[in-house]
Formats: C-alpha cells, sequence, structure tokens
C-alpha cells in the first residue's frame, strides 16, 4: 500500500467524523454533552452501539481466537442476550426513573457520598485501562505492520489520533458520539464484509460453498462441555451474561447512550434490537476468522504452533511467510493484518485500515465522553447546571492525555504479559459495581457507607486470591471471577448492614 493512499483514506476518514462532530454540536450545552437532549433516536443509538460493543480488540482477536477455539466464543455471545435482557428489564428502568445522568448518582441515592465516589473512581479506573489498552493494541497493529515503514513514531500515530478525537467529541459530546458510532459500525462491517467475499472469490466458493465449507472445517465447533477449560459452556455463557451486565448496564460509557434515548421504550427497544444485531455481526467475525484460516493454510502462508509452549510464551501462536519468503512469528490476533497488509489487494488493505479504526475509535471517543461526563458530575463539587463549559473542556483535555500517558506507558513497559494483566486488574473494578448494584437493588438493607470503600477494596483481593488458588489446582474461572467479586461484595454489604443494624439497635 503506497503512503499517499494510506494517508489520504486516515484525513478523508477523520475529516468526514469531524464534518459531523462540527455540524451535530451546534447550540450544544451540557445537556447535549452528557445526555443528547434525551433525544436521540433509538434505531441509530443501537446500530452504533454494535462498533462501540465489539472495539478494536475484538475486530482484531475474535478473528485470530478461532484458530484454537473455533466457534466457542458464540457461547459468551448467547449469554449476551441473558445480560440484555437483565438491563432492559431491571437497570433501565430504575435509571429512568431515577432520571440519571450518570448511573454512579444512583450509589449516593441508596448508600451515601463515599458508595458514590467509590462507584465512580472504579468506573474511571476500569474505563481508562481499558479504553488505553484496546487503543494500544490497535497502535501497536498500524505501527508494526503500516506507519512504521514510513518512519512516523508510535507516539506521534497515538498523539495525533486522540488529538483528532478529541476535535470532533469535544463540544457536541454523546449527541455527537451517537452518529460518529453509526459512521463508525458501518466503517466495520463493510471492512468485514469486504474480506469475507475477497476470501470466497480467491477461493472459488459461491456463497452457498461459503456457508458449507466453513461450517464443516475444524474451525466451526461451538460448544465445549469439559469443566476444565476456561471456555467451557456454562463458564462462557455466565460470563457473558455477567460481562454484559457490568460492561454495559454498569458502565457510564455504554449506559450514556441508552440514557440519551426520548423514553424507556425507546431505550428498551435500543437494547433488544442492539443484542440481536451483535449475534449476527459476531457470527460473521467468527466465519471471517474461519476463512482467514483457510486461505492462510490452503495458500502455505501459515503453520500454527499451539504445542510449542516456548514459542507461545515468547508471544509466537503463527508463524507467517511473507511473499519474499521470510518467515517470522507472530499472535492469532495479528493474522488479519498480516493477511490484509501483505496478501491481500490494496483496497482490501484500505478496506481493513478504515474497520480497524472504526472499531478502536468507536469506543475510544465515547470513552472520552463518558469520562469527562462522570468526572464532571460525579467528582466536581460544582452541580449539573453550574458546570461551565470551560471546564468541561479542560477535563476532556486532561483525560486525552491521560490516555496519551497510559497508552506509551504500557508501550515503555515492552511486555505482552504485562499489559494485559494490568487489563485484567481493570476487569476487577467492576465486580463491586456488580454486588453494590445489585444487593441494593435486591435488598432493602442499609450498610455502613464509610466501611463500603473497604469492601470494595478487599473483595477483588479475596477474588485474585482464590482465582490464584484454584488455577493452582487446574481449574480456570475464566471470565467467572466477575461473579466471584460481586458475590463477596455483595456478601461483604450484607455483614454490614446486619452490624449496622444491630449498633443501632444497642
Amino acid at each position: 500500500m503506497s503512503s499517499g493512499l494510506l494517508i489520504a483514506c486516515v484525513l478523508g476518514y477523520f475529516l468526514v467524523l469531524i464534518i459531523i462532530g462540527f455540524i451535530t454540536s451546534k447550540k450544544s450545552d451540557n445537556e447535549s454533552f452528557f445526555i443528547g437532549n434525551r433525544n436521540s433516536n433509538w434505531a441509530l443509538v443501537a446500530y452504533g452501539m454494535i462498533g462501540a460493543s465489539l472495539s478494536g480488540v475484538t475486530f482484531l482477536s475474535v478473528p485470530g481466537a478461532v484458530g484454537d477455539g473455533a466457534f466457542s466464543y458464540l457461547q459468551m455471545v448467547f449469554g449476551y442476550i441473558l445480560g440484555y435482557i437483565v438491563i432492559a428489564k431491571i437497570l433501565l428502568p430504575l435509571y429512568y426513573k431515577m432520571n440519571l445522568t450518570t448511573i454512579y448518582t444512583y450509589l449516593e441515592k441508596r448508600y451515601g457520598f463515599w458508595a458514590y465516589k467509590t462507584g465512580s473512581v472504579y468506573f474511571l479506573i476500569s474505563r481508562i485501562i481499558g479504553a488505553a489498552f484496546r487503543l494500544f493494541l490497535v497502535a501497536m497493529v498500524l505501527d508494526r505492520f503500516i506507519l512504521s515503514q514510513y518512519g512516523i513514531s508510535f507516539e506521534v500515530t497515538v498523539a495525533i489520533t486522540i488529538l483528532l478525537i478529541w476535535i470532533y467529541s469535544f463540544k457536541g459530546g454523546i449527541k455527537t458520539i451517537v452518529y460518529t458510532d453509526t459512521l463508525q459500525t458501518t466503517f466495520m462491517l463493510v471492512s468485514a464484509i469486504a474480506v469475507v467475499f475477497f476470501i470466497a472469490s480467491e477461493l472459488e466458493w459461491s456463497t452457498v460453498e461459503t456457508v458449507t465449507e466453513v461450517s464443516k472445517s475444524q474451525f466451526s465447533d461451538v460448544f465445549v462441555w469439559d469443566w476444565g477449560p476456561g471456555n467451557n459452556f456454562f463458564k462462557n455463557f455466565f460470563s457473558g451474561m455477567l460481562i454484559t451486565i457490568v460492561m454495559t448496564g454498569l458502565d457510564q460509557d455504554m449506559m450514556q447512550k441508552n440514557l440519551s434515548c426520548k423514553n424507556i421504550k425507546d431505550a428498551q427497544k435500543n437494547i433488544y434490537w442492539m443484542s440481536g444485531a451483535l449475534v449476527i455481526v459476531n457470527v460473521l467475525f467468527l466465519g471471517l476468522g474461519a476463512m482467514l484460516y483457510m486461505y492462510a493454510i490452503q495458500k502455505g502462508i501459515g503453520v500454527t504452533n499451539f504445542a510449542n509452549a516456548d514459542l507461545m510464551k515468547e508471544g509466537c501462536q503463527l508463524s507467517l511467510t511473507d511473499p519474499d519468503g521470510i518467515t517470522a512469528c507472530f499472535k492469532k490476533d495479528q493474522l488479519f493484518p498480516f493477511l490484509s497488509v501483505t496478501y491481500f489487494p490494496a483496497w482490501i488493505a484500505v478496506f481493513f485500515i478504515l474497520g480497524l479504526m472504526a472499531a478502536a475509535y468507536s469506543s475510544a471517543d465515547s470513552a472520552l465522553t463518558a469520562l469527562t461526563t462522570s468526572f464532571c458530575i460525579d467528582l466536581l463539587p460544582t452541580k449539573n447546571e453550574d458546570i461551565q463549559p470551560k471546564t468541561r473542556y479542560m477535563v476532556h483535555i486532561g483525560f486525552s492525555l491521560v490516555l496519551l500517558v497510559v497508552i506509551i506507558l504500557f508501550k515503555r513497559i515492552n511486555n505482552d504479559s504485562v499489559v494485559t494483566e494490568l487489563f485484567k486488574v481493570a476487569g476487577y473494578t467492576y465486580g463491586p459495581l456488580l454486588g453494590m448494584f445489585f444487593f441494593g437493588i435486591l435488598s432493602k438493607l442499609k450498610p455502613k457507607d464509610k466501611f463500603i470503600p473497604i469492601i470494595c477494596i478487599v473483595a477483588p483481593i479475596l477474588t485474585f486470591l482464590i482465582d490464584l488458588g484454584l488455577s493452582n489446582q487446574g481449574f480456570k474461572l475464566g471470565f467467572l471471577v466477575l461473579l466471584l467479586n460481586g458475590l463477596l461484595t455483595f456478601g461483604f454489604l450484607y455483614l454490614s448492614s446486619i452490624l449496622n443494624k444491630d449498633l443501632e439497635n444497642a
């Protein structure tokens, strides 16, 4: 791919986003930035949330994971549906009834000041690390396969990217994000579909033959019933449900879009339609993954190295050979970019780059908006209606710089396992949110507010120790650490409530 074509595509892409940001931010105020004046079209929100839910990590990792996990990821996707039903039936009615702008205000009304601040801080930590991690992975792919050969440094790439995101989102906020997410979801889906049709054409398959070949391949197995592995059906299904509840229903980033809908019925329609669409989209990406491996095998490009433990530790999961006959080690999630940039024609490479940027930045821009919203409303002493635009702009700039610093820090660490562990640590902060929200919803007990920050620190630590002990015994909890974390938080809140009640009666 020529540098001129790449730069033109990237600049053109961001130019469109900036134009959308300019148009949608006219006459914007705090109400527009925070909740889109509660006037968002539910269909646009549902469609745009597909891209935000998948992110750049999914764009790369779901196709790559087909190599050794086949279609087992679908087990988790089925769990998503149950999670979205819980959100639509339990959480959204609660948020709309209380007329919330940030969902953590519920914690203040239910428990008190310290619970409110704890929930807000945990969200900020989770979203900063999560958004930085996703952008970092995408930036590493762009740096390795494309930008480094043009002398553009990793740091400059990330800085320019975050600056451009800030430019189109700083004024309109969630009102702008609803529209830019719609565009970015379209780019992401068109990119995947284009690659599917190209590979089918290269392998001389019709549409029916493509479905048949993929379904009868070694990559199409869905269900895993063995209790030991982390991708067991029951572990994956209930993990998918819990991940959806906490990373959508208890996450300001995702809920901010839902709260921008006109009313509760529109917000629920958004959730139901999005959940169905996500199943179809994930099947598309899994099918794409199978086709990438089948293409590589038939062309003699890739050989898997899963049996070699030493290579796995080094991050070598695939050995891929370029057209010059040079073989190098790659991770599974680099198969898609490797083939797109190295073997596929330039127009497919363009689609891949646009799809990758769309998947990455649709989650990054909404995360930046949600971080700004939560900090302004949940942590600043100023009331919502008294927050000045200048203050909001400065907070938005501040979080842009924080993301930049964290991404560069990940690059400086230069250790994939450490960075991945940091991402897992961020996931631990959702467990206390799960426990706090559902204890508040399912019971009328009142724990001591000042003890809640301590509970929310102790529960994740105990969860980590229990998970570590079980792993040493050969049993992996996988994403079920969320459930354990939430249950421990729930249990400690119950004990605190009983002690508080006894003290009041003494």
